[in-house]
């Protein structure tokens, strides 16, 4: 396959929205493909790294949430989200994320969100604190299981190779519209990402969103802020 480019191969002409992600930690953990490739809905193909597929867990601060030519506003523009997700290729060969879960504390963007680009988005309580020297966070499902309490200490800057590029460069989400493969593209310049120590780490969200149960200590990456453009749900050819 081929390197994954910290760069979006197509900018973003005309986007849906925008968004600002703050205060985002990487966690990823290894595992053997055989346990994750049967959860991949076809067409799409699992997509691995030094022969492992990889789930993350990625909790955040999304600010700055608007359409073109309105202002953000207030409250619904501004509450952290967390992912569950693998890696995926298309059969063409391109690159991107498959959620298992989109926890989000917002319930309109939830709403909004599994209306429009059919992701699996679920209500949670969430919070972030943001002390520097460390960043928190905490996320409850409104309803049925889901739980995460999370610390990491930001570290120093990190030279960015192919597993980081990897893991963080995917510049598209693939969803399904009905029975029909679709897909949406992301545009952000490349991640200024930084090492992380974890400080504090109890989760249940990943085995309850339908991953087998993590083994081991994650690789942890933070970074401080991107801005984002993502443009609307396409259907593949």
């Amino acid at each position: 396959m081929d390197q994954i480019s910290p760069y979006p191969p197509h900018p973003i002409e005309r986007p849906l929205m925008f968004q600002r992600w703050e205060c985002l930690t990487f966690l990823h953990w290894r595992y053997d493909p055989a346990l994750i490739r049967p959860l991949i809905p076809a067409p799409l193909l699992l997509d691995t790294f030094d022969g492992s597929a990889w789930i993350g867990l990625t909790p955040f601060l999304l600010t700055n949430l608007r359409p073109p030519l309105v202002p953000a506003l207030p409250w619904i523009s501004r509450f952290p989200e967390m992912n569950v997700r693998t890696y995926v290729r298309n059969r063409e060969g391109y690159p991107g994320i498959w959620f298992f879960t989109l926890e989000a504390d917002r319930l309109l963007a939830v709403i909004g969100a599994r209306a429009s680009y059919r992701l699996p988005y679920r209500w949670a309580r969430m919070r972030v604190r943001d002390h520097r020297h460390a960043v928190e966070y905490e996320s409850d499902r409104k309803f049925g299981h889901g739980r995460a309490r999370i610390a990491v200490r930001p570290d120093h800057p990190l030279h960015v190779g192919q597993l980081q590029n990897f893991l963080t460069a995917r510049f598209r989400l693939y969803t399904f519209l009905g029975r029909r493969l679709a897909f949406a593209d992301i545009d952000h310049p490349p991640w200024p990402l930084q090492a992380a120590e974890v400080l504090h780490l109890e989760q249940n969200v990943i085995e309850q969103s339908g991953v087998p149960r993590v083994r081991g200590a994650p690789l942890a990456y933070f970074s401080r802020r991107v801005d984002v453009r993502i443009d609307r749900p396409r259907l593949a050819s």
